[in-house]
């Protein structure tokens, strides 16, 4: 296991605090409906959801809670990295059968997907062998099915969806999932795309519950102030059964007199200077008459004077401010052209997807009420 594991290698940081503060918020938003499963998406990729997603499920692990991680980024999954284990078989080759024994039973199937990790009451189910065709295997039957097996089997089942600018995947299960959190950068996440992937998840159906803000730069003087509070006044404490240290008089009394000698050597260096200046300054008053004398008593002063060194302010450099070149404005420009584009592919692909899924519950709908037909006219005959 890798050492982003935080709550689970070391358990007392300030880190894994507030990953369980995270925890209890999620458990009290909705108390009056348990949220089984839970969606975990971001708006770009490297916002840290997988990590959020992998220390999150150790803190409910943690509370005797049995837990399963799906990852359902079934294009870049990673979470098999974190929690050292094989990444194949996983989601998409339970969804698409391919790779995977086929048994009669769908629980079987299953469990050969899912497999134990180093934390107690802690499954992974990985993502898999990378299909074409991703968004499609999550809107398939199957997909439904499999949660609603797992919602029997485990407490609670929390997924490690896909960035939600880039690929509708997060989008299509926010529909299927009971509750979704939104996982943002400090200076990184843009408010416009914040915006938007709240609005296609509620454009869907989806339940939003809330945001969480990653890579906040806060200091370890804060953490030690808030979550150490209790050091300072552990000093403050006096147990009577702990021996006092007790500090020897005479070690005191020694230091005292090594600094009276060391104040008896400095003063009489002082006093020899100055006894120097004053013979200097009688001489020049005495002598009145006679420039020999006088050249003397001046170059004794000058060597004085000498010996006093003189400040010297520090050069102060020139920094000329550095201008941007015209090539960074065209690849944001450029950039930002790509972001339009794909944001366009992807409302198409939404839009597709969601009508298929429409014709496939319409199609379940009519089969249902032919059966209830049939099975009315079976009664009547019968009576």
């Amino acid at each position: 296991m890798k050492k982003e594991v935080v709550a689970h290698g070391d358990p007392k940081s300030p880190i894994s605090e507030i990953f369980r503060t995270l925890r209890t918020n999620i458990q009290f938003i909705n108390t009056d409906e348990k949220t089984k499963t839970l969606l975990v998406t971001s708006t770009l990729p490297g916002e840290g959801k997988s990590w959020i997603v992998s220390n999150l499920a150790v803190t409910f692990a943690q509370t005797g809670k049995k837990v399963v991680v799906v990852d359902a980024d079934m294009r870049k999954g990673r979470q098999y990295t974190i929690f050292d284990t094989p990444p194949t078989p996983g989601l998409s080759n339970y969804l698409s059968q391919v790779g995977i024994s086929k048994k009669q039973n769908i629980t079987d199937e299953i469990l050969d997907c899912i497999r134990k990790t180093e934390v107690p009451n802690l499954y992974l189910m990985p993502a898999g062998s990378i299909p074409p065709n991703p968004s499609e295997l999550l809107v398939s039957p199957k997909m439904i099915k499999l949660l609603d097996k797992l919602k029997q089997a485990f407490d609670i089942v929390i997924i490690d969806g896909t960035p939600c600018e880039l690929v509708t995947d997060a989008v299509i299960l926010s529909r299927i999932v009971d509750s979704t959190i939104i996982v943002t950068a400090h200076k990184l996440t843009k408010k416009d795309a914040l915006e938007r992937a709240i609005k296609s998840i509620q454009n869907v159906g989806g339940k939003l519950t809330g945001v969480v803000v990653n890579k906040m730069p806060i200091s370890g003087k804060k953490y030690e102030k808030k979550y150490y509070y209790y050091g300072e006044h552990s000093d403050r404490l006096e147990d009577d059964n702990i021996p006092q240290r007790e500090i020897p008089v005479k070690s005191i009394k020694e230091q005292e007199n090594k600094v009276e000698t060391t104040e008896e050597i400095v003063k009489p260096e002082v006093t020899k200077i100055e006894s120097s200046t004053k013979t200097t300054t009688q001489k020049a008053a005495s002598t009145k008459t006679g420039n020999t004398k006088t050249t003397t008593t001046k170059k004794k002063t000058t060597k004085i004077k000498e010996t006093k060194p003189e400040a010297v302010e520090p050069e102060k450099e020139l920094i000329e401010p550095t201008e941007q070149p015209d090539t960074k404005q065209k690849e944001i420009e450029q950039k930002q052209k790509e972001r339009e584009e794909e944001e366009k592919r992807a409302k198409e692909k939404t839009n597709d997807i969601l009508k298929k899924m429409n014709e496939y519950l319409e199609k379940e709908n009519a089969k249902k009420e032919k059966e209830k037909e049939k099975e009315e006219e079976k009664g009547e005959e019968n009576d």
